[in-house]
């Protein structure tokens, strides 16, 4: 998104979101308008009726569809008969990009090639230098570690066990590095308790951050560890070194989060089924990145 930016400097551009991130497409300074009506339910037709009058309306020279899911290669169908130029996936639209190449690809490598197409050939790795927590909310010392255990509810099988967690939070209490817990809701807060009886130095700030608060706490950590879940890839994109565990249920070769400067380690460690990967890997992967 600030590629696009770059490229139409003088342009009014408009972030098509849902409510819980409008906050974070104003933090960014890149759009003049952020709209949050973007997922109505296709059950509720006077919403879809709202959404596509409003998309109608603004006429829109371009749109830059990036998440080219079902849903949006639908808004570019229904916006006929004057349908914007438009970037995407959408069979028909004036700069596509689809097919099998994008699929085998990298989400940025993927995007990228998006971009390129449309004219934007100068894309840099993500910036989130603009997402912030308050500062002084948490009285962490360096040096810690920041620990992401959790994951999607419905994906259980994307999850390291915790009592892994635990004995890899008490080895870094050994090297005089405090674990610090990422999480929310009841059921990670089970998982924070784990890692806690197994490592009582460790702290628990499950419920108690924001994503902004998990940006600033990355920028400060000596490295983290975690699942492949949206707190890890918030805290690569920081800076942050870091080890990300996956197991077959996700492929890091399509979604793994990348370093955002060449001296930033980052570890990918993927296991068929999580629960037979040992602490000591893990264990050898944080100490090489220490080691850097």
């Amino acid at each position: 998104m600030k590629a696009i930016r770059a490229a139409h400097p003088d342009a009014h551009i408009v972030l098509l979101t849902t409510k819980p991130y409008v906050g974070m497409g104003q933090a960014t300074g890149w759009f003049d308008e952020v709209w949050s009506d973007g997922r109505p339910s296709w059950s509720d037709l006077p919403a879809v009726w709202r959404l596509l009058r409003r998309l109608r309306a603004a006429r829109f020279d371009r749109v830059y569809d990036l998440q080219t899911q079902s849903r949006t290669v639908r808004y570019f169908q229904l916006l006929w008969p004057n349908r914007p130029a438009w970037s995407g996936n959408a069979p028909g639209a004036v700069f596509h990009y689809g097919g099998a190449e994008r699929d085998r690809l990298h989400i940025q490598d993927s995007q990228r090639n998006q971009l390129t197409i449309a004219g934007i050939a100068d894309v840099g790795p993500p910036d989130i230098s603009w997402l912030n927590g308050q500062d002084g909310k948490f009285d962490l010392s360096a040096p810690y570690a920041l620990l992401a255990p959790g994951g999607a509810p419905h994906r259980p099988a994307k999850r390291w066990p915790a009592d892994r967690f635990g004995a890899l939070a008490a080895r870094l209490l050994g090297r005089g590095i405090t674990p610090a817990v990422l999480g929310h809701g009841a059921e990670e807060q089970a998982l924070a308790d784990v890692i806690l009886a197994a490592a009582p130095g460790a702290v628990s700030l499950v419920g108690k951050t924001s994503l902004g608060d998990i940006a600033s706490l990355a920028r400060g950590a000596a490295l983290a560890v975690g699942n492949d879940t949206g707190p890890m890839h918030v805290v690569i994109a920081a800076g942050c070194p870091g080890v990300v565990l996956f197991s077959r249920d996700s492929n890091p070769a399509l979604s793994a989060p990348r370093p955002i400067r060449p001296d930033q380690p980052v570890e990918i460690l993927r296991e068929p089924d999580l629960a037979d990967l040992a602490v000591d890997p893990v264990w050898a992967a944080a100490e090489t990145i220490r080691s850097r």
